[in-house]
């Protein structure tokens, strides 16, 4: 029986309107049911707005960094064995698919370039994997704080960050988290300053407890008209006079 229930949405940045280009950010939530337990699989990607391709990229992101996780999954393997090195393994076969895609194109990789951040939430802990910017935030059940499971990475110059396809390897934050977590939010870099408290360094409660209170009425699965909704706040102009740039965001919650 499936157990949580998802929202979300992609939104084009202001200034990617005005340039003419397509949304580059991708996401995807979906509910696995492995060995009688539910798990949830969150994805979220960012294009680089530099990068001519990167739409594509983060769409390759999201759908082969699923395809890893399922398969292993379904493999009956047991989770404890996700590690880092396992997922920088997964990585690897993201970059074989998205340099198979800009060899097709006679382009280089980095015109695909994309970040990620992609939470596996199990009955009793959660594994992150996070390359680049944007973060993931988290709430156990029964507790009242948020905690952010992974900060955005930001490269060495300003405004930089790191992408699945850097050379040598992806600069990858893996987190290891125990404890039952009931509320899951990831979300691209055009959320940040919205949902994240950089002075204080954590979570900005005030972001979170609105967005999640609807989804406490909800039965298991996506609820569209509420991703609609979702959609249109993240398009609002109250939105976009903080930020710009593309907007991803997925709220799920572990249905009681």
């Amino acid at each position: 029986m499936r157990q949580w229930s998802w929202i979300g949405a992609c939104s084009t940045g202001s200034s990617h309107i005005r340039a003419g280009t397509t949304c580059q950010d991708s996401a995807s939530c979906i509910e696995l049911a492995i060995r009688g337990e539910q798990t949830l699989l969150a994805i979220v990607s960012d294009g680089a707005g530099s990068a001519e391709y990167s739409a594509i990229g983060s769409r390759l992101v999201v759908g082969c960094f699923a395809r890893c996780v399922i398969a292993h999954l379904q493999t009956n393997q047991a989770v404890e064995i996700i590690t880092k090195e396992l997922v920088l393994h997964w990585l690897d076969n993201v970059r074989d698919h998205i340099f198979r895609s800009a060899e097709l194109r006679a382009i280089s990789p980095r015109h695909m370039a994309a970040t990620l951040v992609g939470a596996i939430v199990f009955l009793n802990h959660a594994i992150v994997c996070h390359v680049g910017d944007g973060a993931c935030v988290l709430r156990k059940k029964e507790e009242n704080e948020w905690q952010v499971a992974s900060w955005p990475a930001h490269g060495e110059y300003a405004s930089s960050t790191y992408f699945v396809t850097d050379d040598p390897a992806p600069n990858l934050q893996f987190h290891l988290l125990e404890g039952e977590f009931n509320e899951v939010a990831i979300f691209s870099d055009g959320i940040e300053r919205l949902a994240l408290d950089f002075v204080n360094g954590n979570a900005f409660a005030p972001f979170f407890e609105p967005m999640f209170a609807p989804l406490v009425a909800l039965g298991p699965g996506r609820d569209r008209q509420l991703s609609l909704s979702l959609r249109k706040y993240l398009d609002s102009p109250r939105v976009i006079e903080r930020t710009d740039d593309d907007k991803s965001l997925i709220l799920a919650r572990r249905v009681s």
